[in-house]
């Protein structure tokens, strides 16, 4: 019988993506590790590159975040991106968005264990909030096609803010299909970052829109 895999992957490229915020994310990892699979968070497949594909791999968006302000995650489901950049980045006051109860019930066990003051939880779909919050930047992993997720996610980016949607392999296909939509919502400006955090051409597409000031 042979000891399972150690979730966390403790190497000085970890360290130097995640800096001070380290620890919590570990602690966090360890957490969807225990319990992800026995609450329907992860599949029983994502266990093995849990680390390196989920929760390292949250970190992508963070260097296009704003210094300052707001941040919502629009479907953040386990808490990816959300908590690792809410770890990553203290100084901003960040919105975790999610409609199932029982994900929103493990995000406030989360919050509570990590003691994450910035974050607040909302038990909605984002267009509930329309009207109602603005934010700096919106993120996104895995919700929707950018055409509808920009129906989604951009009325509540504040003027001259952005939405940074991580993507797969078809990034540059659905941000043709959206500019109609994009332009109709005020986006000023898209760019497709390609981002190969590890160095070992894994690339993460961040696509990143701009709202008009």
């Amino acid at each position: 019988m042979t000891d399972e895999p150690e979730v966390v992957v403790d190497d000085p490229q970890s360290r130097e993506i995640l800096g001070l915020a380290w620890g919590g994310v570990a602690h966090f990892a360890e957490m969807l590790a225990d319990e992800g699979e026995l609450r329907g968070l992860i599949g029983p497949r994502e266990l093995p590159r849990l680390w390196s594909r989920h929760v390292l791999n949250s970190a992508a968006v963070a260097q296009f975040l704003p210094e300052e302000g707001s941040l919502a995650d629009v479907g953040t489901g386990a808490g990816l991106p959300g908590v690792v950049l809410a770890l990553m980045r203290p100084e901003l006051e960040v919105h975790l968005v999610e409609p199932m109860e029982r994900r929103l019930a493990w995000l406030g066990e989360v919050v509570q264990e990590l003691d994450l003051e910035n974050v607040q939880l909302h038990h909605c779909r984002a267009e509930e909030l329309h009207g109602r919050l603005r934010v700096s930047a919106v993120t996104a992993r895995a919700v929707a096609a950018l055409d509808k997720l920009a129906r989604i996610t951009l009325p509540l980016v504040a003027p001259g803010g952005t939405l940074l949607a991580q993507k797969g392999q078809r990034a540059a296909d659905e941000v043709s299909r959206a500019d109609r939509v994009l332009r109709r919502l005020g986006a000023s400006d898209v760019r497709i970052h390609e981002v190969d955090l590890l160095g070992d051409g894994d690339v993460t597409r961040v696509v990143e829109v701009r709202t008009s000031s």
